[in-house]
C-alpha cells in the first residue's frame, strides 16, 4: 500500500476520485500546511505527494529539497497553467511529472502506473516478510489447524516476528484454536489505517504465551465484516509486512474478493485438501482458478492433511489426477489434534513428540526455506 498526501488549498475532488480506482494508494491528508510535510513522509516507508504548483507558488526549492532527502518519495505536480519551460523546471526538481488543470484521466494513470511501479518495486525488494495463505474451498479439512500450528512452529524456528490472520470472516476459529479473546480484532485494524505502524501492530496483536506469534481475530460480528473492502484487505497486508517477518493467513472457504486479494499477495498458497475423491476434485478445481489468476504457478502447493499411510488413494494417485506434485504432508493422528482442540493450545504442546507435531515442525522448516527460495 502507498501513502498519498495533497497539497494544496482547495479540496481537489477530482484527483481524489482517481485515486480511490486505484487500490494500491490511500489518501493519508490532504493539507494546505506545507511545513508539515516533512514530518508527515518522514515517518512513511514511501509515499506520493500530489503538490498544487499554483498553491505552492512554483517554489522548485519546497520539491527538490524533499527528493534529496526522501529517496522514496515521489512528487507529483500539477498546474493550471501547463507550459514545456514549466515542466522542465518541475521534473529538474525532482518531481515524477507534471499534470495539466483540469485533469486528464490518461495523463494521470500514464503518472501514477509509474511511480506506482517503481514504488512496489522498491517495497518489495526491501521488505523481508513473506505472506503464506492457507486455503482450502471445502469446510472441513482442517485448514485452521494447519495455519495455526504452522505459524506457532514458524515463530519457534525461526525466533522472528510472526502474524496469523483470521481472514475467515464467517467462521473464523483461530481465536478458539488458541483459547484467546483478544482485545482488537481485524475490523478495528482495517477502519484505523493511520494507525498501523510497526510498534502499534506487535503491542497490540494478541501475542500467545511468551512466542513471537502474535494473531489478529477475525471480526466478532457478521455485519461488521460485510463492510469490509478488499482494498481495506491490501491495505492491511502492506501493514502487516512492514511489521513482521512472516504472515500466515487463514482464509474462509470461498472465493470472494477479500479471499483472492489474500491469494493474490502471497509469496505461498498452501491448497490443503485429504485423500478422498471429492476433495481432491475440489482441489483440481481451486487449482484451475488459481492457475488463471497467479503468475507464479509454484507459488500454490498442495498439502494432504490427516494422510495415513495405508490410505486407498495414495500420493502417486493424488499427483497423477492432480498433475501436480505434493508439497508435503500432515499425517492423521486424531487424538492429539482433538486434545489440542479441544484444550486450545498447539498440538506441540499435548506431545512434541507426536508424528503430527513432527510434521508441523518439518513443514515449518520447509516452508521458511520455500518462500525465499520462490524470490
Amino acid at each position: 500500500m502507498i501513502s498519498t498526501i495533497i497539497l494544496s488549498d482547495k479540496e481537489e475532488k477530482v484527483l481524489k476520485n482517481y485515486l480511490e480506482e486505484q487500490v494500491e494508494f490511500r489518501v493519508l491528508a490532504e493539507t494546505d500546511d506545507s511545513d508539515k510535510i516533512y514530518d508527515a513522509v518522514k515517518e512513511l516507508s514511501s509515499a506520493v505527494l500530489f503538490v498544487n504548483l499554483d498553491f505552492i507558488e512554483e517554489d522548485f526549492h519546497f520539491i527538490s529539497s524533499l527528493t534529496d532527502r526522501y529517496k522514496d518519495l515521489r512528487i507529483i505536480a500539477y498546474t493550471q497553467t501547463p507550459s514545456v519551460d514549466l515542466m522542465i523546471k518541475t521534473l529538474r526538481a525532482g518531481a515524477s511529472a507534471l499534470l495539466s488543470v483540469p485533469f486528464l484521466k490518461s495523463e494521470f494513470d500514464t503518472a501514477i502506473d509509474k511511480v506506482k511501479n517503481e514504488l512496489l518495486h522498491k517495497q518489495k525488494e526491501k521488505s523481508k516478510c513473506r505472506i503464506i495463505t492457507v486455503f482450502s474451498n471445502k469446510g472441513g479439512i482442517g485448514k485452521t489447524s494447519v495455519a495455526s500450528n504452522l505459524a506457532l512452529e514458524l515463530a519457534k524456528i525461526t525466533r522472528e516476528d510472526v502474524a496469523l490472520v483470521d481472514l475467515n470472516f464467517q467462521l473464523g476459529d483461530v481465536t478458539t484454536f488458541w483459547d484467546l479473546k483478544p482485545t482488537f480484532d481485524l475490523t478495528y485494524m482495517v477502519n484505523n489505517p493511520e494507525k498501523l505502524n510497526k510498534d502499534f501492530l506487535l503491542n497490540t496483536l494478541e501475542r500467545y504465551k511468551n512466542t513471537s506469534l502474535h494473531i489478529l481475530a477475525d471480526p466478532p460480528y457478521f455485519k461488521g465484516a460485510d463492510n469490509i473492502s478488499s482494498k481495506q484487505i491490501l491495505g492491511l497486508l502492506g501493514a502487516l509486512k512492514s511489521a513482521f517477518s512472516y504472515v500466515v493467513i487463514d482464509t474462509s472457504a470461498g472465493f470472494d474478493d477479500k479471499t483472492m486479494t489474500a491469494v493474490r499477495n502471497s509469496d505461498l498458497t498452501l491448497l490443503v485438501t485429504v485423500a478422498n475423491l471429492p476433495a481432491l476434485r475440489n482441489t483440481q478445481r481451486c487449482l484451475e482458478l488459481f492457475e488463471a489468476e497467479i503468475q507464479d504457478k509454484d507459488s500454490v502447493q498442495v498439502i494432504v492433511n490427516r494422510y495415513m499411510e495405508n490410505d486407498e488413494i495414495t500420493i502417486e494417485d493424488m499427483e497423477k489426477l492432480l498433475t501436480r506434485h505434493i508439497f508435503d504432508k500432515v499425517p492423521n493422528n486424531y487424538f492429539t489434534m482433538m486434545s489440542a482442540i479441544n484444550k486450545g493450545v498447539p498440538v506441540s504442546e499435548i506431545n512434541k513428540d507426536s508424528n503430527v507435531a513432527k510434521a508441523y515442525k518439518a513443514l515449518a522448516l520447509r516452508v521458511s526455506d520455500f518462500v525465499y527460495r520462490l524470490k
